[in-house]
Parts: C-alpha cells; structure tokens; sequence
C-alpha cells in the first residue's frame, strides 16, 4: 500500500477503511475484519459512529501486528474542552484496547475548538498520538487554527468527491502543508452517482467501476481516501485502484463535474451551526 508522509514525518496509507454509519456491533466488526483481509491497513471511525469497540475487537482479532495499521478516530464537539476531551480521548481509547493513536481529529469546527486542540497537543507530545488533525474545518478556519496554536494539523478530513471537488480548500492546505482527506468519496450515492455516464465511460475505458475511478481519480490529485462499504465483493474492489492511471483527459472531464456545492449540509449555514448546538445542550 502507498503510503503519504505527513507534516510531521508520519507515514499513512493512501487509502483506507471508512466506519461511518456502521453502528451494529456484529457487522462493523465483521466489515472491518473483511477490510484488513483485502488488505487495508488505515481504519478510520470515531466517539460519533458508536463502533469504537468493534474496530478495537477486529484490529485484535486479526492478529495483525499493531504497528503495521493505522488507525484514526476523532472527538466528538459534546467532549470539546481542555478536561473533557482528555477523558473523551481515554475513553476511545478503551473501547480501541490500544496503547496508542495513530490520528485523533477534531470532528467539527465548532464549539471549543481550542481547548480541546490544546489537549491534543499534549497528548501528541506524550506520545500517546502519532498525529492530530481536524475534519470538516473550511480555509478560513484551518489557517486560524495553524497560526495561533504550536502544532498544525497534519490532515484535513472533509467532504470530497467529483460533484464536489474542493479546489480552493486543496489549495490551502497544500500551501500550509496539511494532507486533505476525502470523506463521503461517492457522495453516498446522490444525484445517481454509481451511473454518472462520465464516470462509467471513463471506468468502461480500464475495466473499473465507477467508485473505483472516483478513489483513483482523487489518489492522482494527493487525496486521502476512505471509502466505506459492509459488503466483501465492494471492499475488495475498492482497493484494487493502484493498477490503472487516469489521463489528463479524464481528470479534465471529471473536474467539469464539479458543482461547487455539498450534497449533504453547509458547516458555514447559522442554521446547521444552530443544530449542531443543539446536539451538545
């Protein structure tokens, strides 16, 4: 598995497994064992998706060495704070069984962003995580953040795909050397995804499915990608995407696809900034 070298030397695997939205304990734990079996060794989940403890299970079932998967959670904005995102990180921990992270975000851009930065920091230089970074954050926020605190996020995990591509933010974060991470890499299937006739066209041209010339065509701009699925034939096929290269024409089609807009929700809407709220009171 290629590997990207982080802002601050860390190595991760260019591709990855994504928990999202798998809260059954049985079959998280049973998706994620299928995932290191194909050969996957990122797993990414967090105190929010409610499958800490299956991944943790998995990750000691298998029986691979601890060192050779990395593995990635994040904190939830009801834990932000200095003192109560140190007990929330203990307690992922727990249900993780691990001794250490390899990447701890923060899971939105709202509430006590700081405080709980703060502790993360300290954590990250007692060795009990190998890098922090954050999710959903737009530029204006992430270069904030960068500027007044001492260690800058490593990654950038945030909503990327064809319909939604994310330039200037790529920019940004390339300019503060901060890795961008796709989450939601076949917009969950929106505005019907799995039959865009661009992507089709382009997958019948090497013999790969549409989701699979989604995740190539986001490896070839330097995007993390995370892709989820509980089914095995899907997980299989979503790592099999080192083999085939897109052309230039290919990438300039699917940059036309770029509608400049979420499919899910705006982190920058007072309305969802409200709700979000209303999920900690």
């Amino acid at each position: 598995m290629k590997k990207v070298k982080l802002n601050n030397g860390v190595e991760m695997p260019v591709l990855g497994y994504g928990v999202y939205q798998i809260p059954d304990y049985d079959e998280c734990k049973k998706s994620v064992l299928a995932a290191l079996e194909a050969g996957y060794r990122s797993i990414d989940t967090a105190q929010a998706y409610q499958n800490e403890k299956a991944v943790g299970d998995a990750i000691k079932e298998s029986g691979i060495p601890r060192e050779e998967i990395f593995v990635t959670t994040k904190l939830w904005i009801s834990d932000y704070g200095y003192e109560k995102a140190k007990k929330a990180f203990s307690a992922s921990m727990e249900r993780l069984q691990l001794d250490y992270l390899d990447l701890y975000l923060l899971h939105q851009p709202f509430n006590d962003i700081y405080g709980s930065w703060k502790a993360m920091e300290e954590l990250n230089n007692e060795g009990k995580i190998r890098a922090i970074g954050v999710s959903n954050f737009f530029p204006d926020r992430l270069v904030d953040l960068i500027c007044y605190n001492e260690i800058p996020p490593a990654l950038n995990q945030i909503e990327t795909n064809p319909f939604y591509q994310r330039e200037k933010a790529h920019k940004v974060m390339k300019e503060y050397n901060v890795q961008h991470e796709s989450w939601a890499p076949f917009a969950e299937g929106k505005s019907d995804f799995f039959s865009n006739q661009v992507l089709s066209k382009i997958g019948e041209k090497y013999n790969k499915s549409v989701a699979q010339v989604s995740l190539r065509w986001m490896l070839q701009r330097d995007i993390v990608v995370i892709p989820k699925s509980v089914t095995p034939s899907r997980i299989k096929e979503n790592i099999d995407v080192f083999d085939f290269q897109l052309s230039p024409e290919d990438m300039e089609n699917i940059q036309k696809l770029d509608t400049h807009k979420s499919k899910f929700f705006d982190h920058r809407d007072p309305e969802k900034v409200k709700w979000m709220a209303g999920l900690v009171r």
